[in-house]
């Protein structure tokens, strides 16, 4: 089994999703009394907002990039950005390392490529709705349509993800505006939604919709247990 490397931290509670799913893969893959084997690094995510909302991307790429480098110093074959919106410095991270980076939009974009899906709706931080990082991968490499909620929705989003859910709440109202908007990305053609930050499956799942719903968490781990056996 190889050794998988998380870059956590941004926010923990999404990071103990990842170590949890990773560990049940694990376990559902090889049985008994298997667990995975992982190096991680959590950093201050604090630090990070800030550097975030002030535009110094530059600088959380020099954190990230030394957190990185101690995650592969501590034996990971490759490694995790447990967060969509710090791929916006992936390749930054990626050509620090010398092992190989499981990026999340690779995964998710599998996973619609599979199920033949070609228009799908983004939700996320406004970094993730907004900049095209991450839709101008799916765009480029995998050919898809990505659809994003108008101005006012996606503040509602980015706000829920930085003032709720980050610390660790999940307000019934804030789920019910999440599902309207999923419903009004369905309305314009998506024929899925991706969950695009790890912690909007603490508000919403499956079993709310009738939508197809793609958490990456889920999917980013569940990418890493496949390479790790």
């Amino acid at each position: 089994m190889k050794t998988i490397g998380l870059l956590g931290g941004m926010s923990w509670e999404s990071t103990v999703g990842y170590y949890r799913a990773i560990n049940e893969g694990i376990k559902d893959s090889l049985g008994g009394l298997h667990s995975a084997k992982i190096a991680m690094y959590s950093v201050d995510f604090d630090t990070i907002e800030q550097l975030q909302h002030s535009g110094d991307w530059e600088e959380t790429a020099k954190i990230l990039c030394t957190a990185a480098m101690n995650v592969q110093l501590a034996g990971a074959d490759f490694l995790l950005i447990c967060t969509n919106t710090m791929h916006k410095v992936a390749p930054q991270i990626e050509n620090t390392l010398n092992i190989p980076l499981l990026h999340i939009a690779d995964a998710t974009a599998e996973v619609l490529v599979t199920k033949g899906i070609k228009k799908v709706g983004l939700l996320g931080t406004a970094f993730t709705m907004e900049q095209d990082f991450y839709k101008g991968r799916l765009k480029d490499k995998y050919g898809l349509t990505v659809l994003v909620p108008d101005q006012t929705d996606r503040e509602i989003v980015h706000s829920v993800i930085y003032q709720e859910l980050c610390l660790g709440q999940s307000i019934p109202s804030s789920k019910i505006e999440f599902l309207r908007i999923i419903e009004s990305l369905a309305n314009q053609g998506a024929e899925a939604v991706i969950l695009g930050c790890t912690e909007i499956g603490m508000l919403v799942e499956q079993a709310d919709t009738n939508i197809t719903l793609l958490d990456t968490t889920y999917i980013h781990a569940q990418k890493a247990v496949e390479w790790a056996i």
